[in-house]
């Protein structure tokens, strides 16, 4: 079955982008998985197209309509969760992207402005989904960033199944450095472990060096893995 990506947005030129090159580009001609982009600015009843008023309360900035919004949402097919790429909403993590990838495909809705009106998240049964602390121009860049992350996932999108089991995050460690050819480049050594043969000590300085970028530079991860892993 084809994952299906269906993206509601008032920016539709800005899809596929990105993910119409590389791993998600070859993936999405070989037909893998799908992407649907549906214009929301389509949905607005008035002759200007408002997609957007002013917030209740005051406020600065506007706020997107949740007539308009529901109607987007409502015509598209359902497929998948409905998610809201939003700064507020639950960290992406890899978890999440293997259990998004597992389905058969999501909707994302991508906000703009101040945000979206609270009922249309509550009535439509979005799930805000984040990238990180940090505030974007709109969901677009977000959901191309969550997609990618996604797509790789799919069956048949990567060359070997085993690239995607050694990455960041996987068992809650940070990847390992890597090194190729030339040996020697700008006076510095590829580490000579690595060109020993010997696999059991690769695979060790592997798990060592691990160990240590993710203490040193994520240590929230460390200290969230269970004594049994460390």
């Amino acid at each position: 079955m084809t994952f299906k990506a269906t993206i509601l947005t008032l920016f539709p030129e800005m899809f596929p982008g990105p993910l119409g090159h590389s791993l998600a580009g070859k993936a999405l001609a070989e037909g893998l998985w799908s992407l649907e982009v549906r214009d929301i600015r389509s949905h607005a009843s008035d002759k200007h197209r408002t997609v957007d008023d002013s917030p209740a309360g005051g406020g600065p900035g506007m706020v997107m309509k949740p007539d308009v919004l529901a109607a987007a949402i409502d015509a598209a097919p359902q497929v998948g969760p409905r998610l809201l790429m939003s700064p507020r909403g639950e960290p992406l993590t890899q978890s999440l992207v293997k259990e998004l990838a597992a389905g058969s495909g999501m909707m994302i809705v991508c906000g703009r402005f101040e945000g979206v009106d609270e009922r249309v998240v509550e009535k439509r049964g979005l799930r805000e989904v984040s990238l990180g602390d940090f505030v974007l121009s709109g969901g677009e860049p977000a959901a191309i960033a969550l997609l990618d992350a996604v797509v790789r996932l799919l069956p048949g999108v990567m060359g070997k199944a085993e690239s995607g089991t050694e990455e960041s995050f996987e068992d809650g460690l940070l990847e390992y450095p890597h090194y190729t050819k030339p040996n020697i480049w700008e006076g510095a050594e590829i580490p000579q472990i690595l060109l020993s043969g010997d696999h059991k000590a690769i695979a060790g300085w592997k798990r060592r060096k691990r160990e240590e970028l993710t203490k040193a530079r994520r240590p929230d991860l460390w200290q969230r893995r269970s004594p049994g892993k460390i």
